[in-house]
Protein backbone atom coordinates (compact mmCIF):
# COMPACT_ATOMS: atom_id res chain seq x y z
CA UNK A 1 0.00 0.00 0.00
CA UNK A 2 1.30 3.46 -0.82
CA UNK A 3 0.43 7.11 -1.32
CA UNK A 4 0.25 7.70 -5.08
CA UNK A 5 1.67 10.67 -6.98
CA UNK A 6 2.01 11.85 -10.55
CA UNK A 7 4.67 13.97 -12.21
CA UNK A 8 3.34 17.48 -12.79
CA UNK A 9 5.03 20.40 -14.56
CA UNK A 10 4.80 23.93 -13.19
CA UNK A 11 3.38 26.04 -16.04
CA UNK A 12 3.01 29.28 -14.06
CA UNK A 13 5.47 31.81 -15.59
CA UNK A 14 5.16 34.05 -12.52
CA UNK A 15 7.02 31.44 -10.43
CA UNK A 16 10.37 32.16 -12.03
CA UNK A 17 12.32 29.88 -9.71
CA UNK A 18 10.21 26.82 -10.42
CA UNK A 19 8.66 27.50 -13.85
CA UNK A 20 9.01 24.53 -16.17
CA UNK A 21 10.21 22.19 -13.43
CA UNK A 22 8.53 18.88 -12.64
CA UNK A 23 7.20 18.04 -9.20
CA UNK A 24 5.60 15.05 -7.57
CA UNK A 25 1.91 15.88 -7.01
CA UNK A 26 -0.30 13.83 -4.70
CA UNK A 27 -3.31 12.01 -6.11
CA UNK A 28 -6.00 10.32 -4.05
CA UNK A 29 -8.34 7.42 -4.44
CA UNK A 30 -11.95 8.45 -5.11
CA UNK A 31 -13.07 6.29 -2.19
CA UNK A 32 -13.65 8.01 1.16
CA UNK A 33 -13.08 5.86 4.25
CA UNK A 34 -16.11 6.27 6.51
CA UNK A 35 -17.04 5.33 10.06
CA UNK A 36 -18.18 1.85 9.03
CA UNK A 37 -14.87 0.99 7.37
CA UNK A 38 -12.82 2.53 10.18
CA UNK A 39 -14.71 0.51 12.77
CA UNK A 40 -14.26 -2.67 10.73
CA UNK A 41 -10.49 -2.10 10.46
CA UNK A 42 -10.09 -1.30 14.17
CA UNK A 43 -12.10 -4.38 15.09
CA UNK A 44 -9.56 -6.54 13.25
CA UNK A 45 -6.68 -4.87 15.10
CA UNK A 46 -8.12 -4.91 18.62
CA UNK A 47 -10.32 -7.06 20.82
CA UNK A 48 -13.25 -4.62 20.66
CA UNK A 49 -16.60 -5.23 18.99
CA UNK A 50 -17.37 -3.26 15.85
CA UNK A 51 -20.62 -1.93 17.31
CA UNK A 52 -18.76 -0.49 20.30
CA UNK A 53 -16.13 1.09 18.06
CA UNK A 54 -18.79 2.74 15.90
CA UNK A 55 -20.50 4.13 18.99
CA UNK A 56 -17.24 5.68 20.19
CA UNK A 57 -16.38 7.14 16.76
CA UNK A 58 -19.85 8.65 16.44
CA UNK A 59 -19.53 10.27 19.86
CA UNK A 60 -16.02 11.58 19.19
CA UNK A 61 -17.27 14.59 17.23
CA UNK A 62 -19.68 15.58 20.00
CA UNK A 63 -16.98 15.18 22.64
CA UNK A 64 -14.54 17.37 20.68
CA UNK A 65 -17.22 20.00 20.13
CA UNK A 66 -17.88 20.07 23.89
CA UNK A 67 -14.25 20.76 24.74
CA UNK A 68 -13.85 23.28 21.91
CA UNK A 69 -16.77 25.22 23.40
CA UNK A 70 -14.82 25.32 26.68
CA UNK A 71 -11.84 26.85 24.89
CA UNK A 72 -9.72 23.75 25.33
CA UNK A 73 -7.38 21.88 23.00
CA UNK A 74 -7.92 18.18 22.27
CA UNK A 75 -4.85 15.94 22.13
CA UNK A 76 -5.22 12.51 20.53
CA UNK A 77 -2.21 10.28 21.20
CA UNK A 78 -0.56 9.18 17.97
CA UNK A 79 -2.54 11.75 15.99
CA UNK A 80 -2.00 15.28 17.28
CA UNK A 81 -3.63 18.36 18.80
CA UNK A 82 -6.80 20.02 17.54
CA UNK A 83 -8.04 23.47 18.55
CA UNK A 84 -10.38 26.24 17.44
CA UNK A 85 -9.17 28.91 15.03
CA UNK A 86 -10.97 31.86 13.50
CA UNK A 87 -10.57 35.05 11.47
CA UNK A 88 -11.62 38.49 12.60
CA UNK A 89 -12.48 41.74 10.82
CA UNK A 90 -10.08 44.55 11.73
CA UNK A 91 -11.65 47.61 13.44
CA UNK A 92 -10.20 50.99 14.39
CA UNK A 93 -11.62 51.28 17.90
CA UNK A 94 -10.89 48.93 20.81
CA UNK A 95 -14.51 48.89 21.93
CA UNK A 96 -15.61 47.77 18.46
CA UNK A 97 -13.48 44.61 18.65
CA UNK A 98 -16.17 42.22 19.83
CA UNK A 99 -17.28 38.67 19.09
CA UNK A 100 -19.37 40.12 16.25
CA UNK A 101 -16.14 40.78 14.29
CA UNK A 102 -15.25 37.06 14.24
CA UNK A 103 -15.91 35.62 10.79
CA UNK A 104 -14.61 32.28 9.53
CA UNK A 105 -14.28 29.49 12.07
CA UNK A 106 -11.95 26.55 11.54
CA UNK A 107 -10.30 23.63 13.26
CA UNK A 108 -6.50 23.87 13.47
CA UNK A 109 -4.57 20.62 13.55
CA UNK A 110 -1.03 20.25 14.87
CA UNK A 111 0.12 16.71 14.07
CA UNK A 112 2.08 14.73 16.62
CA UNK A 113 5.77 14.41 15.75
CA UNK A 114 8.59 12.17 16.92
CA UNK A 115 12.35 12.15 16.47
CA UNK A 116 13.66 9.77 13.83
CA UNK A 117 17.39 9.08 13.54
CA UNK A 118 18.58 9.54 9.95
CA UNK A 119 22.34 9.14 10.32
CA UNK A 120 25.43 10.54 12.03
CA UNK A 121 27.50 13.71 11.74
CA UNK A 122 30.38 15.50 13.45
CA UNK A 123 29.64 18.47 15.70
CA UNK A 124 31.87 21.53 16.17
CA UNK A 125 34.00 19.66 18.70
CA UNK A 126 34.56 16.84 16.22
CA UNK A 127 32.42 14.35 18.12
CA UNK A 128 30.15 11.95 16.29
CA UNK A 129 26.51 12.72 17.05
CA UNK A 130 23.24 11.38 15.72
CA UNK A 131 21.34 13.31 13.08
CA UNK A 132 17.56 13.24 13.36
CA UNK A 133 14.44 14.83 11.95
CA UNK A 134 11.05 15.50 13.51
CA UNK A 135 8.67 13.25 11.58
CA UNK A 136 4.88 13.42 11.70
CA UNK A 137 3.81 10.25 13.49
CA UNK A 138 0.92 9.57 11.10
CA UNK A 139 3.13 9.94 8.01
CA UNK A 140 6.59 8.69 8.94
CA UNK A 141 5.99 5.20 7.51
CA UNK A 142 4.08 6.26 4.39
CA UNK A 143 5.52 4.85 1.16
CA UNK A 144 5.20 6.86 -2.07
CA UNK A 145 4.62 5.36 -5.51
CA UNK A 146 4.12 6.91 -8.96
CA UNK A 147 0.82 6.22 -10.67
CA UNK A 148 -0.56 6.70 -14.16
CA UNK A 149 -4.17 6.12 -13.15
CA UNK A 150 -6.10 9.11 -14.50
CA UNK A 151 -9.20 8.04 -12.57
CA UNK A 152 -7.64 9.19 -9.31
CA UNK A 153 -8.18 12.73 -8.03
CA UNK A 154 -5.21 15.06 -8.33
CA UNK A 155 -4.56 17.49 -5.50
CA UNK A 156 -5.24 21.14 -6.49
CA UNK A 157 -2.33 22.98 -8.05
CA UNK A 158 0.68 23.08 -5.73
CA UNK A 159 1.67 26.28 -3.97
CA UNK A 160 5.33 27.22 -4.38
CA UNK A 161 7.55 28.27 -1.50
CA UNK A 162 11.24 29.00 -1.72
CA UNK A 163 11.54 27.65 -5.26
CA UNK A 164 10.21 24.21 -4.39
CA UNK A 165 6.83 22.55 -4.37
CA UNK A 166 4.55 22.09 -1.41
CA UNK A 167 1.76 19.58 -1.94
CA UNK A 168 -1.40 20.34 -0.02
CA UNK A 169 -3.26 23.44 1.04
CA UNK A 170 -0.75 24.69 3.62
CA UNK A 171 2.65 26.21 3.06
CA UNK A 172 5.77 25.61 5.09
CA UNK A 173 9.07 27.44 5.14
CA UNK A 174 11.64 26.14 2.67
CA UNK A 175 11.26 24.44 -0.66
CA UNK A 176 10.17 20.98 -1.54
CA UNK A 177 8.25 20.34 1.67
CA UNK A 178 4.98 18.54 2.11
CA UNK A 179 2.55 19.41 4.88
CA UNK A 180 -0.42 17.12 4.97
CA UNK A 181 -1.12 17.55 8.60
CA UNK A 182 -3.90 20.08 8.68
CA UNK A 183 -7.56 19.23 8.51
CA UNK A 184 -10.78 21.11 7.91
CA UNK A 185 -10.58 24.59 6.48
CA UNK A 186 -6.95 25.21 7.33
CA UNK A 187 -5.54 26.96 4.31
CA UNK A 188 -3.37 29.09 6.59
CA UNK A 189 0.36 29.29 7.16
CA UNK A 190 1.03 27.40 10.39
CA UNK A 191 4.36 29.10 11.08
CA UNK A 192 2.90 31.69 13.45
CA UNK A 193 2.26 35.41 13.14
CA UNK A 194 -0.67 36.98 11.38
CA UNK A 195 -2.38 35.51 8.36
CA UNK A 196 -5.18 36.51 6.09
CA UNK A 197 -8.40 34.68 6.80
CA UNK A 198 -10.49 33.08 4.09
CA UNK A 199 -13.95 34.04 5.28
CA UNK A 200 -16.55 34.82 2.66
CA UNK A 201 -18.55 36.93 5.06
CA UNK A 202 -15.96 39.68 5.42
CA UNK A 203 -17.66 43.02 4.99
CA UNK A 204 -15.64 46.15 5.50
CA UNK A 205 -12.21 45.08 6.67
CA UNK A 206 -9.31 42.68 6.48
CA UNK A 207 -9.51 39.32 8.21
CA UNK A 208 -6.83 38.63 10.77
CA UNK A 209 -6.33 35.28 12.46
CA UNK A 210 -4.94 35.70 16.01
CA UNK A 211 -5.21 31.99 16.78
CA UNK A 212 -3.29 30.68 13.82
CA UNK A 213 -0.11 28.74 14.73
Amino acid sequence: MSQKYIKSQNNNPHNTGSYGKYYATAVYDNHFVGTEELADFIQRQASVKKSDIKAVLQELGEAMKHFFELGQKVKLDGIGILKVGFSSIGVSKLEDCTAATITTRRVLFQPETERVVVGQAKNKEGKIVQKYVNAITLLKDVVFEETHDNAMNMEPESSETGGGASTGSDTTQGGGSQNSGNTGNTGDNQQGGSSTGSGTDNTGGDDYDPNNG
